[in-house]
């Protein structure tokens, strides 16, 4: 499942693709066909991500003033995927739940875990569900803070958690948790104020280099040697997907565990 930091960068994308343009809207496959229909020909205002939420504004007229009170809410889940051509788009290909076309752009969505028609109140409830999203300017570190503060939960957990902290996934979870040397197994209770600022301030620094980039890159350039990365094309990572590998600082093998059905990385020793 995309972390938070690449839906912002398609959010962002699909804003310079489509931002004050009447789109066309359709659903080849059917599913969202009723749904489409009201929204093909409509002037594309926004595209925003809040956390692993991708949302689309629509309007109908170019700056917003006709407000259609029409939203898409997208949620890739596992499987969601966007793809692009140039316009005119050719034949669709595949499952295609919705196709956006512009003037020189248009792309297609298949597979995601969600595709739907939001009012604006539909929002509010979505984004009052959330923890505070790291990229974005609104985002109250507080929030989390509180719920952290709070809960016996392990941090290794609740940093995963989406309605602790929103577009954190199983990479910056672990990479994070390395960085600041916390211990994932500890209860959120026992985490400090000064740690948890710390944590706050290294997804504020590492995920808008992964939305400006395309790729998360978490290892400090001191650090940036030795063993190669877990897959091709991927940058090197401290612990995640390295288990018994030695670890980058202190030779520990990297350890693993299943936690709340996610994979857990971690050094024993970088973080004891």
């Amino acid at each position: 499942m995309p972390e938070g930091h690449a839906l912002h960068r398609l959010a962002r994308r699909q804003q310079r693709h489509f931002g004050g343009q009447r789109v066309r809207v359709t659903s080849p496959q059917g599913r969202f066909a009723h749904e489409a229909a009201q929204l093909d020909g409509l002037v594309f205002r926004r595209a925003e991500a809040w956390g692993k939420h991708l949302v689309h504004r629509y309007s109908a007229d170019p700056v917003g003033r006709l407000d259609a009170g029409l939203i898409v809410h997208v949620h890739l889940g596992i499987y969601g995927t966007f793809s692009e051509e140039p316009s005119p788009m050719g034949v669709p290909t595949g499952q295609v739940r919705m196709r956006i076309e512009g003037s020189d752009i248009g792309t297609d969505l298949r597979g995601p875990n969600a595709c739907e028609l939001y009012t604006p109140a539909d929002l509010d409830a979505l984004v009052a569900r959330l923890g505070p999203d790291p990229l974005r300017s609104d985002a109250d570190p507080d929030k989390a803070w509180r719920a952290i503060s709070r809960s016996r939960r392990a941090i290794g957990s609740l940093l995963m958690d989406q309605k602790v902290i929103a577009g954190v996934g199983n990479i910056y979870r672990a990479e994070v948790l390395f960085r600041v040397g916390v211990d994932p197994h500890r209860p959120g209770t026992s985490i400090s104020r000064d740690e948890f600022d710390e944590m706050w301030a290294d997804l504020l620094h590492l995920m808008p280099i992964g939305a400006r980039h395309g790729k998360i890159h978490v290892v400090r350039p001191d650090d940036d040697h030795g063993a190669p990365a877990y897959a091709v094309d991927r940058p090197r990572t401290y612990v995640y997907r390295r288990t018994g590998e030695e670890c980058r600082l202190c030779r520990t093998p990297i350890a693993w565990e299943d936690i709340e059905g996610r994979n857990l990385f971690w050094c024993p020793s970088c973080q004891s």
